[in-house]
């Protein structure tokens, strides 16, 4: 498994996980814990 698809299986049990908080919080958040943009963020989970 790749680096990326890691990445994108963390953030989308990530977002499954913390359902009951807001969006924006959530991006936030893994923005912080990534490092990465919020646009990739939003780019990851919207695919």
């Amino acid at each position: 498994m790749s680096l990326l698809e890691k990445r994108k299986d963390f953030v989308k049990s990530y977002v499954k996980k913390n359902q009951e908080k807001q969006m924006k919080l959530i991006i936030a958040e893994l923005s912080e814990r990534l490092f990465i943009s919020e646009r990739t963020i939003y780019n990851i989970i919207n695919q």
